[in-house]
């Protein structure tokens, strides 16, 4: 008889074991949030489970008995880990080489969590001599995901008369250090030069078409101004990216022209797949252009910060600020989020980023949409106001909380073991 009983409750503790297993078959759930996840088209209420770093379940509704733990996100709105693809994170120590290995980028995970990016794209601080360095110092090292442009000028962004030289631009060994770090180089990057040629960007787009990849162009600084029309519409190829596309600075033609008009040439080029990416920056993003060309209904492609020591304390601040600077100026919350997510992972060739599907990475951001009287700056000195504004909740970084802004993954203090 003791022996019957035993079997009996050794088999209703074998059931009741297997049922909590069982029922803990994920090991977080983000539960009660507003999903927006444009690949998937997605803009409802939905539970998102998350199991080893990967996005296991997306349903209306998941019991919580099935999750270790559980993270409540009502009020907030769950969105793929921003990606911004136009950052200067090549934070170094060497003195007056500006971007390059020096003090004017920025260590990634400082700046990145924070604001709900899981993703930057550094946009040239390395050329081919010098990505090595870059990759063993920054990219190796950083929780966030770290990927870039090379830039064609052989020893990177370092400002002045080494940016200008056309002998340290070689389309052939750009393409070969791009191709040996295909798992992080997403394309290569023109910048800074003021000549009157095009021969850079010319040998720019021809190691872009060596490696099949983009190139991204910081245009302007020309002594004359080189045709916007030219460069546009004859010497970039579709899915290439014209960042600062809000920019008016000396040497470069603007996107709105004197009598405040879009020139022709710029709508034409986003139709035939020319990306037009903000990179808001210090300098490159002025209301006179963009709250201009909005109006004419010319949106940008893609959203990104140009983060470096020089933008972070001004008019641009981060990427949810740009984020809800642009919905201020007509841009819908689905619209900034899938210039932020889906879009510019297309765009950087990297389209198993920038969504929730099932098996996808579980980066994400929880975004919070708060209510106020917010002011919102562009780099010339003016601004605009608003009344709401995004701030990050929260990140996670495959699947591990990474930036928890009020503690909403925490439990409280006193019952904590």
């Amino acid at each position: 008889m003791k022996t019957s009983i035993m079997k009996v409750l050794c088999a209703v503790t074998l059931v009741v074991a297997c049922h909590t297993i069982g029922a803990q078959e994920y090991d977080l759930l983000i539960k009660n949030g507003h999903l927006i996840d444009a690949k998937n088209e997605l803009d409802q209420a939905m539970d998102v489970a998350v199991l080893d770093g990967k996005v296991a379940e997306v349903s209306v509704h998941i019991p919580i008995e099935k999750a270790k733990k559980v993270i409540d996100a009502t009020g907030l709105y769950v969105v793929p880990g921003l990606i911004d693809i136009h950052v200067h994170v090549f934070a170094g120590t060497r003195p007056d080489e500006y971007i390059s290995n020096s003090y004017t980028s920025l260590p990634p995970d400082g700046f990145t969590f924070r604001s709900g990016v899981t993703t930057v794209v550094d946009a040239g601080s390395a050329g081919w001599k010098n990505f090595k360095t870059f990759r063993e110092q920054t990219i190796d090292h950083s929780d966030t995901r770290v990927l870039a442009f090379l830039n064609i000028v052989g020893s990177g962004m370092k400002g002045g008369a080494i940016e200008q030289n056309l002998g340290d631009m070689d389309p052939k060994l750009t393409a070969i250090v791009a191709r040996q770090n295909a798992d992080v180089i997403v394309g290569i990057k023109l910048a800074h030069y003021s000549g009157p040629e095009w021969d850079p960007l010319e040998r720019t787009v021809e190691a872009g078409e060596l490696v099949n990849m983009p190139v991204m162009i910081d245009f302007g600084g020309h002594i004359p101004e080189l045709s916007m029309e030219t460069l546009l519409l004859e010497k970039l190829r579709p899915g290439d990216i014209y960042t600062h596309c809000f920019a008016h600075v000396r040497g470069r033609i603007p996107v709105v022209d004197e009598n405040g008009i879009v020139r022709p040439c710029v709508k034409e080029a986003q139709d035939l797949g020319i990306v037009f990416d903000v990179g808001h920056g210090g300098g490159s993003f002025v209301f006179e252009q963009a709250m201009t060309a909005m109006d004419q209904g010319f949106m940008p492609n893609s959203i990104s910060t140009d983060l470096h020591t020089g933008s972070m304390n001004g008019g641009m601040k981060n990427m949810v600020n740009i984020m809800s600077k642009l919905m201020t100026m007509g841009m819908s919350l689905q619209e900034a989020i899938e210039r932020s997510t889906w879009k510019p992972a297309v765009y950087i060739q990297r389209e198993e980023l920038g969504h929730l599907s099932v098996g996808a990475v579980a980066d994400m951001a929880l975004l919070n949409m708060i209510e106020g009287d917010f002011g919102f700056a562009d780099t010339k000195g003016g601004k605009i106001r608003g009344d709401k504004k995004l701030e990050c909740e929260l990140t996670l970084r495959e699947g591990k909380v990474v930036w928890d802004l009020n503690g909403i993954s925490l439990p409280e203090w006193e019952k904590v073991d």
